[in-house]
């Protein structure tokens, strides 16, 4: 089966608007929008002094400027563009981005979506994207693989010892953990989250709290006034 792509422009199409509306349907479950969520926060974190990629989850992205039939937008789980300018969409409309396709796609599998991810989609995201690599995670049984476009078509992404998958346009691993599909660096660290480091943070200053009163404690047993020093 082969997917024609349909991004010719003749002087009889009528352009749709630029600002077209994304015209996804919620995530499935609560598990899935908590991981789409997660990578966008982590992705956003990590590149925070960033402005030249767009990353988003459940957004329609517009790729035929004929937009003649309901294939003609397709809406990833999580996406990741570079190269552009990081500014909120309604929607991503490639002849509005200069052509620009996402450079990494996931997918979040469910019993309903699953076949659809793993083949309409994937050979979209393959022929007509050509978007580098493409992921598919199941937040409930924990199913990953991830693919690399290789001469035209999507190769198998050979995980490490860890069983971490490289991401080359990311320049980081992908991996589960936890239950969670997370984010690691080129060491195979795994990367907090805000709200993991602003605990380590706190743990760190409890810990610093605690050892300057056992420190004044001492201090007071032998007579000195730790106010004093």
């Amino acid at each position: 089966m082969s997917v024609a792509k349909d991004f010719e422009t003749t002087e009889d199409v009528i352009f749709p608007p630029g600002d077209l509306e994304s015209n996804e349907p919620p995530l499935e479950t609560y598990l899935h929008l908590q991981q789409m969520l997660l990578l966008i926060k982590c992705l956003d974190w990590w590149w925070r002094d960033h402005d030249n990629f767009f990353a988003a989850g459940n957004l329609s992205i517009h790729y035929s400027p004929r937009q003649r039939k309901s294939q003609d937008f397709r809406g990833p789980d999580f996406f990741v563009v570079l190269d552009t300018e990081r500014k909120p969409r309604d929607s991503w409309v490639v002849w509005e981005e200069d052509g620009k396709y996402p450079n990494l796609i996931i997918e979040l599998l469910s019993k309903s979506t699953a076949a659809i991810d793993k083949g309409l989609k994937k050979q979209i995201y393959q022929d007509i994207f050509r978007t580098p690599e493409y992921f598919w995670f199941d937040p409930r049984n924990l199913e990953f693989a991830g693919f690399i476009l290789l001469g035209g078509t999507y190769q198998p992404i050979e995980p490490n010892p860890e069983g971490l998958l490289w991401s080359q346009q990311l320049s980081l691993y992908l991996g589960v953990h936890e239950n969670q599909l997370r984010y690691f660096n080129a060491e195979g660290q795994l990367m907090p989250t805000p709200e993991e480091i602003a605990l380590s943070e706190a743990e760190h200053a409890e810990q610093e709290r605690q050892k300057a009163e056992r420190l004044a404690a001492k201090l007071r047993e032998l007579g000195v006034d730790p106010d004093t020093i």
